[in-house]
């Protein structure tokens, strides 16, 4: 990994980086800790995609070609160890709905069609299936039951953070699996900074109407260097979303690597105006021996 220059965030926790056969992966070492648990998070590299998809692109719709996105899901499904079949795929419209992922979903969005739409978090407690969320700057949010073996997986845009996804997802974890929010061990996984994610004031007038007023100093900052432009920090605003639905905050990990200042290494939307594959967050429990 020397040959690849990334900056990491200081006050983050130190994802890990896993290569087998040229393709790189992260985990989470808390996520990690948890042995019942398969997880990952997809890089660039290790994939068969090629010009601005290159390699690891796991999108079918950025004009990719079907089977090179088919073979990069056999890739990074060997090297976290699930089966590529029992993959369920989100249908990403920056919502804050939630889909209950059961066995009979097994395949959707990736070998079979979706029958659903507009779902941005899943949750299962069906062991051996892997939930799969969709990013290139975004902010991915996983959440894992030690107790009740269950997990949930959520993309958050600013859309989905001012619409609570994180709170959406704990409260049908509680409803459908009986978690408390207190033992859940939650990730906020590799997204955009706050220094690298400028916004207009029309996002952050619906950021104030979202939070209260003590957090603001937390969550933006005017820009410096642009007047009426703000800094929005996403990272923070999905922590707070994950405490305010009960998770306690020293079991929640924010991730130090951010997409936006690692363009060669991680799919970024504003870094690359567009132009870019999606990377993707996975979890799932480890299947019945």
């Amino acid at each position: 990994m020397s040959q690849w220059n990334i900056k990491r965030k200081p006050a983050g926790e130190k994802i890990k980086l896993w290569e087998k056969d040229s393709l790189v992966y992260l985990t989470f070492p808390a996520l990690d800790a948890e042995g019942w648990l398969l997880h990952g998070f997809s890089t660039r590299l290790g994939g068969t995609s090629q010009g601005d998809l290159s390699s690891m692109n796991l999108s079918f719709g950025r004009g990719d070609d079907r089977e090179r996105v088919l073979e990069n899901y056999r890739r990074i499904s060997h090297a976290i160890g699930f089966k590529m079949e029992n993959l369920v795929a989100s249908d990403q419209t920056h919502t804050n709905h939630i889909r209950v992922v059961s066995k009979e979903d097994a395949g959707k969005g990736i070998l079979r069609e979706k029958d659903y739409r507009d779902v941005d978090g899943l949750v299962t407690n069906v062991p051996g299936l892997m939930l799969a969320t969709y990013y290139a700057d975004c902010v991915p949010l996983y959440f894992a039951d030690p107790v009740h073996r269950a997990v949930g997986l959520s993309h958050s845009g600013w859309r989905g953070t001012v619409k609570d996804i994180a709170g959406e997802t704990v409260r049908r974890m509680q409803k459908e699996y009986g978690t408390r929010p207190e033992d859940l061990v939650g990730a906020i996984g590799p997204s955009i900074c706050q220094d690298c994610y400028q916004v207009s004031q029309d996002v952050i007038d619906q950021i104030k109407e979202a939070y209260s007023p003590a957090l603001w100093p937390q969550l933006f900052k005017e820009d410096e260097r642009e007047e009426k432009k703000y800094r929005l920090n996403l990272w923070e605003a999905c922590r707070q979303n994950m405490i305010r639905a009960g998770m306690l905050p020293e079991r929640i990990h924010v991730t130090d690597l951010c997409t936006c200042c690692n363009p060669d290494f991680l799919f970024s939307h504003r870094a690359s105006r567009g132009k870019r594959g999606n990377l993707a967050a996975f979890l799932g429990i480890q299947p019945l021996r």
